[in-house]
C-alpha cells in the first residue's frame, strides 16, 4: 500500500478512536483512574504478600490508601471552591480602591479614556475569581463519579493478583508486550512517586512564602498546588491564580507580583533544575510530546485527562510503540532520547 494511503488511515482510526473515548469520556475517565490509583499502591500489596499478611489486606489495605487520598483530594477541591465564593464580596472595598488608583496611573501616563473608566467601575471583584472556580468546579466534576469509582477500586484490587498471575503466563508467548506493560507499571508509579515528593517540597515553600505574605488560607493553597502539580507545565499556573488574586485584593499590587515572583522561582528551581534529575527516564517523553499530549488528553478526557496526562500517554506508547519490535525508531522520536548503540555511524553509507 502507498505509504501515504497507510498515514491517513492511520490518522483516520486515531480519530476515530479519540472521538469515541470523549463520547463515553464519563466511563473511560473514571476507569484509568482507577487504574492508576491501583498501580500506585500495587508495591503495598506486594509487601504484604510477601510478608505472608492475610488475603482479605491484600485487598483492603490499598483500597483504604486509595480511597483516603481520593476523598482528601475531593474534600480539598469543594473547600477550595466554597472558599473561593465566600471571599470574592468580602474585597469590595479593596477592589474599588484599586480601581481608583488604576484610573489615577492611567490619568498620569495619559491613556486614561471614558472608555477604560466605564470598564473599570463596571467591573465586578467576583468576577476576578471566575477563571479559578471554573477550574476547580471542573477538577472537581471530574471527580463527580465517585460512587463508580470506588467500584472500579474495589473490582480492581479483588482482581489484581489473579490478574498478575495471568500476566506472568503470557511472558513466553508475547514477551514484549508483557515487558512494555511492566515498565508502564513502573514508570507511573516512579513518576507519581517523584512528583508527588517534589509536589509536596513545592506546597510547603508555597504555604510558608503566602503565610510570610499575609495571603489568607495558605494551606489550602498549599494543598491546591500540590494537586495541581500533577498537571504538567501549566500546572503551577493553575495553582497560582487563587492566591496571586487574594495577595492583591489583600495587600495590593506588590503583594501579587511578590506571590508571582516567589511561586516562579520555587517552580523554576524545584521543578525545573532538581525534579528532572531524580525523574531520570521515568516518563519516557520528549518536552513537546508532554505538553501536546496535555492539550490532547484534555480535549478527550476534560480536566481529569490533564491530571493524568502522562499517565494515559505512557499507555499509550506502551500499547502502540514498545509493544512492538520494530518501534525502537518511534520510542526514540516521542522520547527525544537515541538508545545506546543506535545512532547513525561515521561510515554509514546514508552519511554524505
Amino acid at each position: 500500500m502507498p505509504r501515504v494511503l497507510i498515514v491517513l488511515l492511520c490518522t483516520a482510526g486515531v480519530v476515530v478512536t479519540l472521538a469515541g473515548i470523549r463520547e463515553i469520556g464519563s466511563i473511560v475517565g473514571p476507569v484509568l483512574l482507577a487504574l492508576v490509583l491501583v498501580l500506585a499502591v500495587s508495591p503495598v500489596r506486594t509487601w504484604l504478600q510477601k510478608h505472608g499478611a492475610p488475603g482479605w489486606t491484600l485487598v483492603a489495605v490499598p483500597l483504604i490508601i486509595v480511597l483516603s487520598v481520593l476523598l482528601g483530594m475531593v474534600a480539598i477541591l469543594t473547600v477550595a471552591v466554597v472558599q473561593m465564593a465566600t471571599l470574592a464580596p468580602t474585597y469590595d472595598t479593596q477592589f474599588n480602591q484599586l480601581v481608583v488608583e488604576a484610573q489615577r496611573l492611567a490619568g498620569r501616563l495619559g491613556i486614561g479614556t471614558k472608555q477604560m473608566n466605564e470598564a473599570l467601575t463596571s467591573f465586578d471583584p467576583g468576577k476576578i475569581f471566575e477563571l479559578a472556580q471554573g477550574v476547580l468546579s471542573g477538577l472537581l466534576n471530574a471527580f463527580s463519579a465517585l460512587i463508580l469509582v470506588i467500584v472500579l477500586l474495589l473490582a480492581m484490587c479483588l482482581d489484581a493478583q489473579a490478574f498478575s498471575r495471568v500476566l506472568s503466563m503470557g511472558t513466553a508467548r508475547r514477551p514484549k508486550l508483557i515487558g512494555a506493560l511492566g515498565d508502564f507499571a513502573r514508570k507511573t508509579r516512579r513518576y507519581l512517586l517523584v512528583s508527588t515528593v517534589f509536589g509536596l517540597v513545592c506546597s510547603a515553600l508555597d504555604v510558608t512564602v503566602l503565610w510570610l505574605l499575609g495571603v489568607p488560607l495558605p494551606l489550602l493553597w498549599g494543598v491546591l498546588a500540590l494537586i495541581t502539580n500533577y498537571i504538567p507545565n501549566i500546572g503551577f499556573v493553575i495553582g497560582l491564580i487563587p492566591p496571586a488574586l487574594l495577595g492583591l485584593l489583600e495587600g495590593g499590587p506588590k503583594t501579587m507580583i511578590f506571590v508571582i515572583i516567589a511561586y516562579m522561582l520555587i517552580n523554576f528551581v524545584v521543578q525545573s533544575l532538581i525534579q528532572p534529575k531524580f525523574l531520570g527516564d521515568a516518563v519516557g517523553l520528549s518536552t513537546t510530546v508532554t505538553f501536546l499530549s496535555l492539550i490532547l488528553w484534555t480535549f478527550v478526557l476534560g480536566p481529569l485527562g490533564a491530571l493524568l496526562a502522562i499517565p494515559l500517554s505512557l499507555l499509550a506508547r506502551t500499547l502502540l510503540i514498545d509493544s512492538d519490535p520494530d518501534g525502537d525508531w518511534a520510542a526514540a522520536l516521542i522520547s527525544g532520547e537515541v538508545p545506546p548503540g543506535r545512532g547513525t555511524k561515521a561510515n554509514s553509507p546514508h552519511v554524505a
